[in-house]
């Protein structure tokens, strides 16, 4: 079964994210969808969870108050969400995407031919600079958001301060090229850790936001994030091989 709530004083995306993090911490919650622009969200539920039981989860988070929505409103704000396709949906992933490997490519191209190591190493510093600076334009938000399905920040919440740091430093060794034994097997073990909370949030059908790109974009989780961390994944696995 799923209900819509008005939820009031939410002022960020920082909000939005510790709001769904507490729903979803509720065990027959299966999936929620908060929004902040029309304060609402739309939860689904195993069986009904009275709203005074969603009021004590919500204070854990922070001053937020939850009412029982209007059910046109429901309506007009589900419509609107169904509507968007796929493209626009996966728009700023995309576009970061083309854009490194662009770079990637242009970098490994030589007067010899194409260098894949190469082309492989600037797009995965590309990868880990971009993905690092939106998730630092609202570190809080992300944190938040990253504690409802990660395996690590869901017992320890700094994990989720700290990890846009390890992708801002993953950028830069494979940028200067350092100790690329090191890089790749930093690079393939964080991976293999962050895709897991991924699979496990794809299998169970859970609808929450992917914190790939931070708090700033409302990327759904799906089958593209299991893409994106086994990219990332085989490109260090490949790089490994290659090196030993």
């Amino acid at each position: 079964m799923t209900h819509t709530y008005n939820i009031s004083g939410m002022t960020c995306t920082g909000c939005v994210a510790k709001v769904k993090s507490e729903l979803l911490k509720m065990g027959d919650v299966t999936q929620t969808d908060v929004q902040l622009k029309a304060p609402q969200a739309t939860i689904t539920m195993q069986k009904h969870v009275p709203i005074e039981t969603l009021q004590s989860a919500l204070q854990k988070a922070g001053n937020y108050t939850i009412t029982e929505a209007d059910e046109g409103m429901h309506h007009v704000t589900s419509t609107g969400e169904e509507s968007k396709s796929w493209l626009e949906t996966y728009k700023p992933i995309l576009l970061i995407f083309f854009y490194v490997t662009i770079l990637s490519i242009i970098a490994a191209t030589t007067v010899n031919g194409f260098d894949w190591m190469t082309g492989m190493r600037i797009f995965m510093s590309g990868f880990f600079l971009a993905f690092s600076f939106f998730k630092m334009l609202d570190l809080k938000g992300f944190a938040d958001n990253y504690s409802s399905y990660d395996i690590i920040a869901k017992h320890f919440r700094g994990w989720g301060f700290i990890y846009p740091f390890i992708e801002l430093g993953l950028g830069i060794a494979y940028a200067i090229n350092f100790n690329p034994l090191i890089t790749n097997s930093v690079t393939f073990v964080v991976m293999t850790v962050s895709i897991i909370g991924v699979l496990q949030t794809v299998l169970n059908k859970r609808k929450i936001q992917c914190a790939c790109l931070g708090a700033v974009f409302n990327l759904p989780m799906s089958t593209v994030t299991i893409i994106e961390d086994a990219l990332m994944i085989a490109m260090s696995g490949l790089m490994l091989i290659a090196l030993l």
